[in-house]
């Protein structure tokens, strides 16, 4: 079980969740970025178990979490939560977000990382309408031509958000499976504890 070191203290807290499969280091200066852009206290990862708009071996998930603790164990602000993994089930989170506010203190609302891929289809993730009163989006935009005008709609709807440009190279975890897949190095886009851990498990070879 992964120990989260901020209990009974009110924090600003933000959560990035993900499947991470495999985590990379556009990954992690995102997170960067935003911790010190909005001086949050802590990023904190949450590899999704189940995720409900994929379909993944679960004998991975648990290879998933034990990468992103490689990747993200340097920087004193960030922690790694398997609430999703002691949950079991489908990893909504709307659940996980609530199961969050049980456990920390916290000074407003939790913030929430999430791409424009993800955020596009918000409306229909699960208890949607519920969700929306308790997180602020941080979404990041990978397209030059993104139209963040089109979503002003949702303000009206009750959603809290606001839109940041991602001012560096994206990586595609789907792009290094396929490398890995064919034997190439991925060495310049992840962590090397993390290259390393899928070495030596001989992952994402099939």
């Amino acid at each position: 079980m992964v120990v989260i070191l901020w209990y009974n203290q009110i924090m600003k807290l933000c959560v990035f969740q993900g499947t991470f499969n495999p985590i990379h280091n556009a990954h992690t200066r995102v997170a960067e970025f935003v911790a010190a852009k909005y001086d949050f206290d802590k990023i904190l990862f949450i590899p999704a178990f189940n995720p409900p708009h994929k379909s993944l071996n679960l004998d991975m998930s648990y290879h998933r979490l034990e990468m992103v603790k490689f990747a993200v164990k340097k920087n004193p602000k960030f922690e790694v939560s398997d609430i999703e993994f002691r949950r079991k089930g489908k990893s909504y989170t709307y659940l996980t977000i609530k199961e969050l506010y049980k456990e920390f203190d916290i000074e407003g609302k939790i913030n929430f990382l999430i791409g424009t891929d993800a955020f596009q289809y918000i409306e229909k993730w699960y208890e949607t309408e519920n969700l929306k009163n308790l997180v602020k989006f941080i979404v990041f935009v990978r397209e030059d031509n993104f139209d963040i005008s089109k979503y002003d709609y949702l303000k009206d709807k009750g959603y809290e958000f606001e839109f940041q440009p991602l001012s560096y190279e994206d990586i595609s975890s789907t792009e290094l499976r396929k490398d890995l897949k064919l034997g190439k190095s991925i060495s310049n886009y992840v962590a090397k504890e993390v290259e390393d851990y899928i070495k030596k498990n001989g992952l994402y070879k099939n």
